[in-house]
């Protein structure tokens, strides 16, 4: 696994929770993870709302919001050291669609290739990508407002609490469509630790779930 994990996807692709996820799972074998939540477009399930377990396990939090009351929308030059110290195993989660993704650009100039893995991830579940073309079209949309070049895929298909086998099972056959199409490399596919014994698929990443519902906050 490359340095820095750097995950893009639609709105409700799932991609803060996957990233939550993935960072607290590499507290358990890096010793210093940071995760940067670099979304400044969407209000809704930001990554950095579950600051409290990611700290619990020594992650270093890099928010947008000013002492955790109000989201400025700018992003913090915190998220420079990632880049520059490679010490830093950095998750980075992007805001969602290419105007959230927008914010890479600036970081071009720093982002080495072979430290660098730039993940997209996939909800067949979601209207503006449950086909080949659109995942596609989405795809470039990204990269081109980035500046940089998707190096993987993550299926991460759901209906939220109504996940079942065949939700995920479904995913997992778009994003071989999109792999074969494009030459990317599947990185995971997500699965619920509930459901992981009734999925029968290479490279799984089991998640407990830890973002809340907006609705949930009130």
């Amino acid at each position: 696994m490359k340095r820095i994990q750097i995950i893009c996807g639609h709105y409700g692709s799932g991609k803060s929770e996957y990233a939550v996820n993935l960072a607290l799972a590499l507290s358990e074998i890096r010793d210093k993870v940071y995760l940067a939540d670099m979304d400044i477009v969407n209000p809704y399930f930001r990554s950095y709302e579950r600051e409290d377990i990611l700290k619990e396990k020594g992650i270093k939090v890099i928010t947008t919001s000013c002492g955790g009351v109000a989201d400025i929308p700018a992003l913090n030059p915190e998220v420079n050291t990632i880049f520059q110290d490679s010490s830093i195993t950095g998750v980075i989660d992007v805001g969602g669609d290419p105007i959230g993704a927008r914010v890479l650009a600036r970081f071009a100039p720093m982002i080495k290739s072979e430290e660098v893995e730039v993940i997209l991830v996939v909800n067949a579940n979601r209207p503006e990508t449950k086909t080949l073309e659109q995942v596609l079209a989405y795809k470039e949309a990204i990269e081109r407002e980035a500046k940089q070049q998707i190096t993987c895929l993550v299926n991460n298909t759901h209906l939220c609490g109504e996940t079942d086998k065949e939700q995920i099972l479904k995913g997992a056959e778009l994003v071989k469509e999109v792999a074969e199409a494009t030459g990317l490399t599947i990185k995971h596919h997500v699965v619920l630790k509930e459901l992981l014994e009734e999925v029968e698929l290479e490279d799984c990443f089991p998640i407990a779930i830890y973002m809340k519902k907006p609705w949930e906050n009130i």
